[in-house]
C-alpha cells in the first residue's frame, strides 16, 4: 500500500511524508465513518505552508473519492435491492431527484454529505457530473475551513496544546 501511495504521489510530482495522512483523512471522513479530515489538513499545511494548495488539491481528492464510494454502496445497494420495492418518499430523495447531481455542492455537509452521495447512488444519478458536483462542493469546503483555521491566532492552538497534554 506505502508503495502504491508513494507512486501516486510522485506521479504528481509531490512529497509522500504527510499528504498520504492527508489523502487518507480526507477519504475515510466522506464515508459514513464519523471522522474528520480538518484537523489533519490544518496540522499539515501549517507545518508546511508551502504546500497549502497542494494539501488542499489531495484533501478534496481524496474526500471526493470517499464520496464516489459512497456512490458506488448506493448504487450496488439499489441493484442488490431490486426485489424489495422502495416506498420511501423521504424529502431527500424527492429532492434529489429535483435537483439532480447538482444536490452534490453539499455533499461536503457534516451528517447530511455521506446519506447524500449513498442516495445519489441509489437513484442512479449520473456519476460524472456527480463527480463534479461533488468535487467543487468539497474545494469550497475545504479551502473555506483552511482560510478560517489560519485566522484563529497561534496562542489559542499552543494552549489548546497546553490543556490537551494536561488531561
Amino acid at each position: 500500500m506505502d508503495q502504491a501511495f508513494n507512486h501516486f504521489f510522485g506521479w504528481f510530482g509531490m512529497p509522500s511524508v504527510g499528504l498520504p495522512a492527508v489523502f487518507i483523512s480526507a477519504f475515510i471522513s466522506a464515508t459514513l465513518v464519523p471522522i474528520g479530515s480538518e484537523p489533519i489538513l490544518f496540522g499539515y499545511i501549517s507545518l508546511n505552508s508551502d504546500l497549502y494548495w497542494t494539501a488542499i488539491f489531495v484533501a478534496t481528492i481524496g474526500n471526493t473519492m470517499g464520496g464516489m464510494f459512497d456512490w458506488w454502496l448506493g448504487l450496488l445497494a439499489s441493484r442488490g435491492i431490486k426485489s424489495i420495492k422502495v416506498t420511501t418518499e423521504g424529502h431527500l430523495r424527492e429532492w434529489l431527484q429535483d435537483w439532480g447531481p447538482k444536490m452534490l455542492l453539499l455533499s461536503w455537509m457534516p451528517g447530511f454529505g455521506d446519506p447524500l452521495c449513498l442516495v445519489a447512488g441509489w437513484l442512479n444519478l449520473p456519476w460524472k457530473p456527480c463527480l463534479i458536483y461533488m468535487f467543487f462542493g468539497k474545494l469550497l469546503r475545504y479551502i473555506t475551513m483552511t482560510w478560517l483555521l489560519t485566522l484563529v491566532p497561534e496562542s489559542f492552538w499552543h494552549q489548546l496544546g497546553h490543556w490537551m497534554h494536561l488531561i
